[in-house]
């Protein structure tokens, strides 16, 4: 049987190869660049210091990329918790802050340890798509924030005309580096060469243009343990409670279909439940540091992917590395032009977003596109949760609408006089009962074959009903052929091992929500 856990590890050797060691700390090298203005700014959001970011992006990107479950995927503090976090801080101040943080990691420990990572295998296609391209959109939205100043009413305005042309230069310059070099070498990663290109030709050229060090300073010492400053009692957990739980929320939805996506990038499959288990730890250390917790980021992971970075030092080295930032090197760091870092995001939106969404509009049902449209505009307008639970709902009651005949099957006699039934439809909890009713083990022939090509199998009942028919067909001394079933369908049954055949080249590929490959 296949170790699930394979796919995460380094092959033997690997770790030290100087390969794998180069394109593993140059990618979180670019990663920890592309980290600095993004905590800052999503601390500064959440109405807190730059160092309560950054120290959130330093401990949950070690603690997720060390023991999480998908190597590769980059976890920070994250914009998406920053807006529900301003209003507790206005409110209540930041202590209470790093005390609902604290609060949301242990939610989602107890999350992880109920095994629910699972149900995100089976958060549906238009879902995830509406996902991927409503956080592509929101992250270049959220660019164009660099470019503007506080003007003489306190209100963000746009920089003078020449300012702007200026950022507008720098950012063309980076994304062109970061687009061309790959066709010249591939040796090192084309976005760290952009950065540090755009930063030394601004430095010598005498190019004055916004920097880093104009969200604010990143200089600090080692993030020092305290509990956050709050009473124990009752009255604490009603204040915190609620933001905990929406913290929670956003947190794993963000963090589990990033890895869902990555899976797809790398072909290759994470384990949700420890994902979540890490990322629960992480934030509960995070909040006893004064760090403002976090989640996985889909643009620095994609950033991470693109460059050959799927194991767990890169992230590990992101970490340490915006560590010494904070530590050491921030008058380089607060130098680096911050148009050079819009330009790296504007890129990783470009490769994040799913063009391909337009060639389906008219080829997909209407209602998977107005899933897809309705979760890409939530997410901008409201919030990914609700963005996320909104697109389940509606795609849950398109999918019982038009799966109300469940299960159908074509049956025939092929020339070795074995009887065929070919399946078409989705076999879940809700169908296994029409499943059942199909097949006639005392009536078939001595040879059967299902036929799975046309039907997916989507939860363990579906499983559960394979194994049964299997037995019945046994009981009544036939024999059972399965075809077409996926990998995870194959590793998961149990009575009807034996009774599988195996194409490589035809059988789909496709994923079983189940705890045992969680």
């Amino acid at each position: 049987m296949r170790d699930p856990a394979a796919a995460l590890r380094i092959p033997v050797g690997a770790s030290v190869s100087p390969a794998y060691l180069k394109t593993n700390l140059l990618s979180g090298l670019t990663v920890a660049l592309a980290l600095v203005p993004e905590a800052i700014a999503f601390g500064l959001i959440a109405h807190l210091s730059p160092l309560a970011g950054l120290y959130a992006a330093v401990l949950v990107a070690f603690i997720t990329s060390a023991f999480g479950g998908r190597p590769g995927m980059v976890s920070a503090a994250a914009g998406s918790l920053a807006v529900v976090m301003v209003a507790l801080v206005v409110q209540h101040g930041a202590q209470y802050l790093f005390a609902a943080v604290v609060l949301m990691g242990v939610l989602q420990l107890l999350f992880a340890a109920a095994r629910l990572g699972k149900f995100i295998r089976i958060v549906p296609h238009p879902v995830m798509l509406g996902f991927v391209n409503g956080l592509a959109l929101l992250i270049f939205l959220a660019q164009f924030n660099h470019f503007k100043q506080a003007g003489p009413d306190g209100n963000p305005q746009w920089m003078p005309g020449p300012e702007l042309l200026t950022m507008f230069g720098i950012v063309a310059v980076t994304m062109a580096i970061i687009y061309l070099l790959p066709r010249l070498t591939k040796a090192v990663p084309s976005t760290l060469v952009g950065i540090l290109v755009v930063s030394v030709g601004c430095a010598l050229l005498g190019i004055e243009t916004k920097t880093v060090g104009d969200l604010g300073s990143i200089a600090g010492g080692l993030p020092s343990f305290a509990l956050p400053s709050v009473p124990f009692d009752l009255e604490t957990l009603r204040i915190v409670f609620p933001y905990s739980l929406v913290l929670a929320g956003v947190g794993l939805i963000e963090s589990l279909l990033t890895l869902t996506l990555i899976d797809e990038i790398t072909d290759t499959r994470g384990q949700p439940n420890r994902e979540s288990l890490a990322l629960g730890a992480a934030n509960v250390v995070s909040g006893c540091f004064g760090g403002m917790g976090g989640c996985a980021l889909i643009g620095q992971s994609m950033i991470n992917v693109n460059s050959g970075a799927t194991g767990r030092l890169s992230g590990i080295a992101a970490a340490l590395f915006l560590l010494a930032f904070i530590l050491f090197g921030s008058r380089w760091i607060e130098a680096i032009p911050l148009a050079a870092l819009v330009g790296v995001m504007f890129v990783v939106c470009e490769k994040t977003f799913e063009w391909g969404t337009f060639r389906l509009f008219g080829k997909v049902p209407r209602a998977d596109a107005f899933v897809i449209v309705l979760v890409a505009g939530i997410t901008l307008v409201f919030d990914l949760a609700v963005a996320v639970i909104a697109g389940v709902i509606v795609s849950a009651l398109a999918f019982a609408w038009q799966h109300a005949k469940q299960v159908r099957a074509r049956s025939s006699v092929d020339a070795n006089g074995w009887k065929v039934y070919e399946l078409e439809g989705t076999l879940f909890f809700a169908s296994v009962t029409a499943f059942q009713n199909v097949f006639a083990p005392k009536d078939d022939p001595q040879d059967v074959v299902i036929d799975f090509a046309g039907a997916r199998v989507a939860d363990h009942s579906a499983i559960q009903a394979i194994d049964a028919l299997a037995e019945r067909y046994r009981a009544a001394g036939k024999r059972l052929h399965l075809r077409h079933l996926s990998p995870d369908c194959r590793e998961l049954l149990g009575r009807a091992q034996d009774m599988i055949e195996v194409n490589v080249l035809e059988d789909p590929r496709y994923r079983v929500a189940d705890d045992k490959l969680a």
